[in-house]
């Protein structure tokens, strides 16, 4: 703590203990009580209260009063806490029974105890305290244990949770102060203070209160989850049973806590190995649940490293029977036995079926399980594809009417289902995930019909139509890497010329939202399977980039980005001379780029804007600028367009073409920072420095970046300056330039805006009087600025955020004091 704040430290204590001066603002409070948690963990929260006993005496006082005001008990409860974390602490604060006025029962008889900010403050307050053994004991001895286990059942969430984070953490820390020999079964052999925990534990697990059971269960999970020691395979003997007997009941009682607790255990090395009985108990867990709860607890078995298979093959099946029921009914397969040979009947699975709220949250449910297993890196149960790639195909048909099946099950399901976005946007996010699978060339025809029907048809929301795009683009990547392409090569062009055709329709969608996602797509169709067979030549048939070049005008702004996008990559694919057919076609190469030229100065929004300096960098990130020859004029004209935009991504992002164009330049020159790269002579060195230092002065380089970091958008003024440091690095900091005049004392920010008004200003004049002899085309007006503009010091300071000064607990001092009256001269800061 610095000698201002602690000067103002006893003010603010008399403020905040003085009834007649209530802090108005509670959030003064919170930060107040950061600052005292941040010099806690840098120092001694003793040596705090020794050097500041206006500390004490602010909780002395705050106890004394009548009426306190329960925000200010609720920060008293907490500091007294963050000090008691230490042993000196809690001794200090133990003296004169404050800590027991504190956090013994006193408080809770009391009227303030009826409000959440005081039991909020008090379990708080206790966790921050419960570091060593003498704050457990203190707890224990004072009955303290049982109020938290009270506020267990509190009406506040907040405070519940914070009840069950202390029960854990007291256990935790307990058990582990103790252990000198492990533990043996016996409660009588543990701490006292874990002797409580496990006894109330034990009761509220066979309580007959739903809340007590819950809450029970939470905090069971929070210590499997958070401590894997051994001694907790001990600490479970004494819940096995109790939860058993929860599994038991009909329904079963909180099934998802106890999915997450069985889950959370099987994730601990203490019970994943082979032996561990553990796993009799999930199989039984996974016949007792409901398929809705068996099918989390499934996913969850699945997800485990080393699972045995006696356990993985039940949870696939639990998993999969869902499916396997939608597979029976289809008129395809109603001679087949399905996908799977069930450990139990499908009775359960087919009564939540027959309910259209309980079908649609299953399937949903089994769906997603099934797009999560195939982001696992690590699979020992096979998949039956085929199978289950025909149930997802049913399940999309049932959604838009396509099929007429035949059974009454099937019949029923299909009514379901139809229009419910729910099903087909995880249908399509599923048929998305398994575009890996081998499959037959029968079911990829099936694929492409039944994404063609929804693409195609007119019923079909935005979303959903993205959503289709996505699956698409999948399959189609998929294409070229299966081993039968050869085989399938002539269903692939088949549906890319019918989807081309497809794209024409969608491009001339009212709705905006169609005309971007199709842009969209195709934008990545483009730019990831150039290399593919024969779809240059069907891209190049279909004609599809003349709407491209039409929705350049579209009236919503985001179509036009994605127009914009869409034609950086149909030029880059072209190689920017057959982008266009008809009359565009004449002189095309500059027909493109001046187009985006025009856009980038003129468009009003900043979404294309910002699209046009993307296809911008990536062109010449990629080298396919170099096709227009002197690419120079073009960097130039840009960067001059990116400095007068509002759009600060716009400056952002031409600051990113800027730091390629220095690198492309600096390489092509045999300039390098690296310092494993061929020295040259210092007479090259110098030519090449001089080189570079004029193709940046000819596309305006240094005068993008000097006003760039002068923004007053600060992402832009940070980016500009780390460009401007490595600059300076690479032409100023070398010996052979040294021949240069001496640069004058180091200046700030705000003499290189004045020094570049002054040099506009005298630029603008010699280009009115035909003078080509400006400053800005000497190297020595650059470098100049370089070594003279304090760089180092002005990162430094844009680093920090804007209300640094706001933030620090000196103006939080005195803010607290302003509101009250107190302070002199009026010094609050206002934020």
């Amino acid at each position: 703590m610095d000698n201002e704040c602690r000067q103002l430290l006893p003010s603010v204590c008399a403020v905040l203990a003085d009834p007649r001066q209530p802090v108005s603002d509670d959030t003064c409070l919170e930060k107040l009580l950061d600052w005292f948690r941040a010099l806690t963990r840098t120092g001694s929260g003793t040596l705090m209260l020794q050097e500041n006993p206006c500390l004490i005496d602010l909780i002395l006082q705050a106890l004394r009063l009548q009426e306190p005001n329960p925000s200010l008990v609720g920060f008293i409860l907490r500091l007294a806490g963050l000090f008691a974390a230490s042993e000196s602490g809690f001794q200090q604060l133990s003296e004169g029974e404050l800590l027991l006025n504190l956090f013994g029962q006193r408080l809770s008889t009391s009227r303030l105890w009826e409000d959440a900010t005081v039991r909020s403050g008090w379990i708080q307050g206790v966790h921050s305290m419960a570091q060593h053994v003498l704050a457990i004991q203190f707890l224990c001895d004072c009955g303290s244990m049982n109020l938290i286990f009270t506020l267990q059942g509190d009406t506040s969430l907040f405070i519940t949770s914070a009840a069950n984070e202390l029960i854990v953490r007291i256990l935790i820390f307990s058990v582990q102060s103790a252990m000198q020999q492990p533990l043996n079964s016996s409660t009588s052999d543990w701490p006292a203070s874990a002797q409580l925990i496990v006894t109330h534990l034990e009761k509220s697990l066979r309580s007959s209160n739903p809340s007590e059971v819950a809450q029970s269960l939470k905090t069971l999970i929070m210590v499997f989850r958070g401590c894997h020691a051994a001694w907790t395979e001990v600490l479970w003997s004494h819940f096995a049973q109790a939860v058993e007997s929860l599994l038991e009941q009909e329904p079963v009682c909180e099934a998802s806590l106890l999915v997450e607790l069985l889950l959370s255990m099987a994730r601990s090395p203490v019970f994943s190995h082979h032996e561990s009985e553990l796993w009799v108990l999930l199989i039984h867990a996974m016949q007792r649940l409901n398929p809705l709860q068996a099918g989390s607890l499934s996913l969850g078995i699945l997800k485990l490293r080393n699972c045995p298979q006696v356990v993985s093959i039940p949870a696939l099946r639990v998993l999969l029977q869902p499916m396997d029921c939608i597979l029976k009914t289809t008129t395809v397969h109603l001679d087949q036995p399905g996908m799977l040979e069930l450990v139990s009947d499908s009775t359960a699975v087919e009564t939540l079926l027959s309910v259209k709220s309980s079908c649609i949250s299953l399937l949903c449910q089994s769906l997603a399980h099934l797009e999560a297993l195939q982001c696992l890196d690590f699979f020992t149960v096979a998949l039956p594809h085929e199978p289950l790639l025909h149930c997802i195909l049913a399940i999309l048909e049932f959604c838009i009417g396509l099929t007429n099946p035949s059974s009454s099950m099937g019949d029923k399901i299909s009514r379901f289902l139809f229009g419910s976005l729910r099903v087909q946007r995880l249908s399509l996010d599923v048929l998305g995930a398994v575009s890996h699978w081998t499959i037959s060339t029968v079911s990829l025809e099936k694929i492409f019909d039944i994404l063609l029907a929804y693409l195609n048809n007119p019923d079909t929301k935005p979303p959903i139509l993205k959503k289709s795009f996505q699956a698409t683009l999948k399959w189609l990547l998929s294409c070229s890497k299966l081993t039968n392409f050869k085989d399938i090569s002539q269903t692939r062009d088949k549906f890319l010329r019918d989807l081309f055709v497809l794209l024409h329709k969608r491009f001339s969608s009212p709705c905006w939202e169609v005309r971007d996602s199709a842009l969209e797509f195709l934008a990545h169709v483009v730019e990831c399977c150039p290399g593919q067979d024969g779809f240059r030549q069907i891209l190049q048939s279909s004609e599809v980039t003349k709407p491209v070049w039409d929705l350049l005008k579209d009236p919503e702004s985001y179509v036009r980005a994605s127009a914009v996008n869409t034609l950086g990559q149909l030029a880059v694919i072209g190689n920017l001379n057959q982008t266009l057919s008809g009359p565009e076609r004449t002189n095309n190469q500059q027909n493109v780029v001046s187009k985006l030229l025009e856009i980038l100065g003129e468009d009003t929004e900043s979404f294309p804007r910002r699209a046009v300096i993307r296809v911008f960098t990536d062109w010449f990130r990629e080298g396919h600028l170099e096709l227009l020859g002197d690419i120079d004029q073009l960097i130039s004209r840009v960067f001059e367009l990116a400095d007068c935009d509002l759009d600060w991504e716009v400056k952002l992002l031409g600051l990113e073409l800027a730091e390629i164009f220095i690198g492309r330049t600096a390489g092509n020159s045999e300039l390098s920072l690296c310092p494993y790269a061929v020295v040259l002579s210092s007479t090259s060195e110098s030519s090449c420095l001089e080189k570079s230092i004029q193709k940046f002065l000819q596309v305006k380089l240094f005068e993008f970046l000097l006003s760039a970091v002068c923004d007053c958008d600060r992402p832009v003024a940070q980016k500009s300056c780390d460009i401007l440091i490595s600059l300076k690095g690479m032409l100023c900091e070398k010996e052979i330039l040294m021949k240069r005049p001496v640069a004058q004392e180091s200046q700030k920010i705000d003499w290189l805006e004045e020094s570049l008004k002054s040099w506009r200003s005298y630029h603008k004049d010699q280009q009115e009087q035909d003078c080509t002899a400006s400053p800005q085309q000497r190297p020595d007006w650059a470098l100049a600025v370089l070594e003279t503009v304090d760089l180092d010091g002005l990162q430094v300071a844009l680093a920090k955020s804007s209300d640094h000064m706001e933030k620090s607990p000196h103006s939080l001092l005195q803010d607290i004091l302003a509101t009250s009256g107190n302070l002199a001269k009026n010094g609050a800061d206002c934020y």
